[in-house]
């Protein structure tokens, strides 16, 4: 993978883990060469990301829609800046730059990204690797929550293999790597009957 999107909370966590590790996350993203793709401030979990890059000597594409220039602190060193009108054309911009999607931990905003860009995956409109980066057990109820939709018979045990989780961020990079995207659901294929 040359590029990941990373969603992360645009603020500091109370567990100094989750910092350490989004700074981690982007000083081993520029031993591999891997650009970072993410929301464009330099405060928060986003900040370290973006520093751990930045500070290794990787590159780092910010994405921030113009109304959030004024609210959250843009970083002013990134390698790009791109500014977009919604949040909508965000999320799609950082989708169509990257060939990867990794959350870290984070609120509703990334929760809603990632949830998206699972969505877009179900659906068959992209075949990226999506993984979580579940430091301190940051993901674990959310994948009891996904085990009991399962459960419940809202989501097919298939669409699991859509996340990818580790709390080591070797392995998570090598989950992505070898990942193999489940085919097109048969009622999207145009092709078939």
């Amino acid at each position: 993978m040359k590029s990941i999107a990373v969603f992360c909370g645009s603020g500091l966590s109370k567990d100094e883990t989750h910092n350490a590790e989004a700074y981690l996350l982007g000083k081993v993203m520029a031993s591999q060469n891997i650009s970072l793709v993410y929301g464009g401030a330099k405060i928060g979990l986003m900040g370290k990301v973006a520093h751990g890059i930045l500070e290794n000597g990787g590159k780092a594409i910010g994405v921030i829609p113009d109304f959030l220039t004024t609210k959250e602190v843009v970083h002013t060193q990134l390698s790009e800046l791109i500014i977009t009108e919604t949040m909508h054309e965000r999320k799609l911009k950082m989708h169509d730059l990257s060939e990867g999607i990794i959350a870290l931990p984070g609120g509703f905003g990334t929760l809603e990204e990632l949830f998206e860009m699972l969505t877009w995956a179900q659906l068959g409109l992209h075949k990226k690797p999506i993984g979580l980066l579940n430091t301190n057990g940051f993901y674990n109820h959310l994948m009891s929550f996904i085990e009991t939709m399962i459960d419940s018979g809202l989501l097919k045990p298939e669409y699991r293999k859509l996340v990818l989780i580790s709390d080591s961020i070797n392995d998570l990079l090598e989950q992505m790597e070898s990942f193999e995207p489940m085919p097109v659901p048969r009622w999207m294929n145009k092709n078939q009957t």
